[in-house]
This record gives C-alpha cells, structure tokens and sequence, in this order.
C-alpha cells in the first residue's frame, strides 16, 4: 500500500510539474486565447447592415476595425514567427468590404497567430527578433503581448459599437 501511495505521489508530483514548465509562454497563450475568441465572435455577431457604422464621423467602421486588426495581427504575429508578413498591415481594410470577406480576413489571421502562440516557450520567448512596424528589434514575447494588447484596445471599440446598437457584446453575453 505504501508503494502505490508514493507512485501516486511522484505521478502527482510530475504531472504538476510538467504542467508548469512554461508559465510565461501558458499565460501568453491563455491571454490569446481570450481575446481571438472575443474578436471572432464579434465578427460573425454583428449583422452585416452594422459593418459599415461607425460612432462618429472621424473614426473607422465597425468592419474596418475588424480588418484593421487582422492586418496588424499579421504584422505582429510575422515578427514573433521571425517571417515577413504576408499581409500589410492595411491591406484587409483596403480590399475586404463585406462582411464574408472581413469575417475571413478575421479567421485567417487568427489561424495565422495561432502557430505564433503555439511556437512560443518560455525558452524562446526573450530570443530577439524584428520589431513589427519598426526597423529595430523586439523580444518574441514582447511582439505577442503587443498583439494582445492591440486586439484588446479594438475589441474596446467594438464593445462600445454593439452598445451603440443596443447590442450585448460577446464578453458580456458570456
């Protein structure tokens, strides 16, 4: 009894730790994670009719927000992957205007991000590599948060989109 006690242990024990190998790059995928959820179901929530509104006269469309930000995740992504976009970062807002075209755009530079977050461990996180949107030089960490941090601040304008309409935002519906 006492042996299979102590294998039941150092199972535990080793599972925990595999576990926790990677708490930076896990916490890095974990934020992704939220946010490419929150976008997404932006994306396919908002009727088409509401992907040209826009809050004031000076600011970007609903879908113009949403092509905006796959074109920057592109950027972001391509430097954390050490790649060269694919994708300028303005080019979906000047060639995707429906909302099949930027609910693509969308997915596609989701998956495209996706293979960034998974690449990433905390072994290669502080490795050095191009900045996006810059000549200069960035940690592949840095590159990623920049990435959540950008779809943070447009999903912010989203939210504020959908209330506008008297909608309730994917984050809240949950």
């Amino acid at each position: 009894m006492r042996k299979i006690v102590w294998t039941l242990v150092a199972l535990a024990l080793s599972a925990t730790t595999a576990a926790a190998q990677d708490p930076v790059s896990d916490a890095l995928r974990g934020s992704w994670n939220g946010i490419k959820r929150n976008i997404r179901e932006s994306a396919e929530q908002m009727p088409e009719e509401n992907y040209n509104f826009k809050a004031s006269p000076e600011v970007r469309t609903f879908g113009q927000i949403l092509a905006h930000v796959a074109g920057a995740s592109y950027v972001f992504c391509a430097s954390a992957k050490g790649e060269k976009t694919p994708f300028a970062e303005d080019y979906f807002e000047k060639n995707a205007t429906t909302k099949a075209a930027i609910v693509k755009a969308t997915n596609d530079a989701i998956d495209y991000c996706d293979g960034a977050y998974l690449a990433v461990t905390d072994a290669n996180a502080g490795q050095t590599v191009r900045a996006p949107f810059s000549s200069g030089s960035a940690t592949r960490a840095s590159s990623l948060i920049g990435q959540i941090g950008h779809d943070n601040e447009h999903y912010g304008n989203l939210v504020t989109y959908f209330r506008i309409k008297g909608m309730v935002p994917p984050s809240s519906k949950r």
